[in-house]
Parts: structure tokens; sequence; C-alpha cells
């Protein structure tokens, strides 16, 4: 059950045999743009994953910025701010505040408990990640601040190994989409879904599920930005680093990270996984890039 829009399949990125889709970079989490703020990172390495708000309130998902505890802290997501304004699709901008901040659910995606992932973005996103297959690897970079009011930047946070990979377009048949969604039940697009139509019906959604190896890193994420005056520009901007282009073999995507851009590696999920070290018991070594020889 792959239903991919007809337009994808003149494109290079959606044959796998001819053109080896192994790995893809998505941006993720909480942002200026969403929450108001970054999840933190800590002196020592440690770091929070804060998934984004939901753009509605009907959803079965149960987690709210006042359940999601941080990993490494007392507080809540919904301490670190004050307001949201989610932008409904439907209905205007609506503003969140007080008593029902702490009750607003979260966007869970991707969830790492369950390995799920769901995405609607264009700009490369929905093709690049439609082109995966089993086996391949997409991984997951969010922005991150240090508490002491260093710069921030993006991190990749964590990855997982794909398992299954499913693609709902407007014209897919309701029977076939049902089943879709019911398959990726953990999914966040599929807990806002409401009788059997996608929150946003008119755009395609890419479920992927994942298996191990895969999750987040416990520490240490790796810095893939750089803050910088590139030549003919007056103002810095965040661009990828050269070091993480070159290492990863990245070739789709652009240099410029401003705006999240999904990422296509051209290594295999095996060298990528070695590339980047192990998920738990992480050191300072492992987020110096080319230098981890775990597995």
């Amino acid at each position: 059950m792959h239903s991919i829009p007809t337009e994808w399949f003149n494109s290079p990125l959606s044959n796998h045999q001819n053109e080896p889709m192994t790995v893809v970079l998505a941006g993720v989490g909480a942002d200026s743009t969403n929450l108001g703020t970054l999840g933190p990172l800590y002196d020592d390495g440690r770091f929070e994953y804060i998934p984004i708000p939901e753009k509605t309130s009907e959803t079965s998902e149960r987690e709210t910025l006042g359940s999601w505890t941080l990993q490494h802290d007392d507080r809540v997501a919904a301490d670190l701010t004050t307001r949201i304004e989610p932008q409904p699709v439907r209905g205007g901008v609506e503003t969140v505040t007080g008593d029902a901040l702490e009750n607003w659910p979260l966007h869970h995606d991707p969830n790492f408990a369950a390995l799920t992932y769901g995405e609607h973005r264009t700009s490369g996103y929905l093709s690049r990640l439609s082109a995966l297959e089993s086996g391949d690897v997409v991984g997951f970079y969010a922005g991150l601040r240090r508490p002491d009011g260093e710069r921030a930047h993006r991190y990749l946070i964590g990855y997982f190994t794909v398992d299954r990979v499913d693609v709902l377009s407007p014209d897919t048949p309701a029977a076939e989409r049902a089943n879709v969604l019911a398959a990726h039940s953990d999914n966040a697009h599929a807990k806002r879904a409401r009788g059997g139509e996608l929150y946003l019906a008119d755009k395609s959604v890419v479920f992927i599920d994942g298996r191990e190896p895969g999750g987040l890193f416990d520490r240490h994420p790796i810095r893939l930005s750089e803050y910088e005056v590139k030549p003919g520009n007056e103002r810095a901007q965040y661009y990828l680093r050269d070091e993480i282009a070159a290492a990863w073999t990245i070739t789709e995507g652009g240099e410029n990270m401003m705006y999240k851009p999904a990422y296509r590696c051209d290594c295999t999920g095996e060298a990528f996984r070695r590339l980047v070290g192990p998920l738990e018991n992480r050191t300072a070594d492992d987020a110096a890039i080319g230098c981890s020889t775990a597995p």
C-alpha cells in the first residue's frame, strides 16, 4: 500500500534502484515558530526533545504541553512558554494561554517510543521520504540552545531504521486510506484524522514506521549548523556545516538551514549509523564527525 502521487514517478527520487536513497534527514521539534522557544542543550551533553504543539485540539493524542515532562529538568513543556498560536488551518489563528496551554495536545511526531513519523511538508520532504524503503534510515534534527544563552544551532538528535512506508494522497480510495491509518495508529497524523479523513485532506502525507536500531541519542547530539556570513551576503545565516556535508555525502537539500530542509545523504544506513555513533552511552567524541567507531 504505497500510494504515491503520479507526478513523482518520473522523478529520480522515486526510483530506489537507479538512485539509492538510504538516508534522509528531517527537521523536527519545537522552535520559535511554534512553541516560541527551543529545547535546551545542557552542559553535560544531555538535551530535551520537545514535539511541536498540535494544530488542532481534535486528536486522540494524550500528551499535552502540561504532561510532557522534561527528561533532565523538573519542568514540563508548558513551562517553557506563556502562549502559543497553533494557527489551525480551519478557523484562523488561535491564541492559547493559561490552563488551556497546559491542556493543549502535542503533535508527537516523530514518536521515538513507537518509532513512527509522518510528514506532509513539500520542498523535498514528501518526495525524499516517500522514496525510502525498508532498511533505509531517517535521521532527525532539531534546534537546541544552551541555558547560558549561547547561539542556538541545529543538531542531529536521533534516527530510526525504516520498516514500512505508506503515502496517502487526496485521491487515495477511502478503504485504502482507512487501512493505512489503522496500520499507523500511533502516528500523530493518524491520531488527528477524523472520520477516515486526514486533517489536511488536500495534502499528501507520508507515514513511516521504524524498527531498531533507532531512537533518541541519550546525550551529545551532533551539531549540523554553522552561523556565518557567506561571501556576497550582508547578514549571517544558519548553514549546513561543510564537515557534515562531506562526511555524510549530502547531495540534496542545499546549504541554507534556515527553514529546516530535508537532506538526502548518499550513504548506506550502516555507514550512517557508524558515523553518528551509538544511541546510548554516547561520549563527546561521538558528536565529533568522523571520530566514531561504533557499529
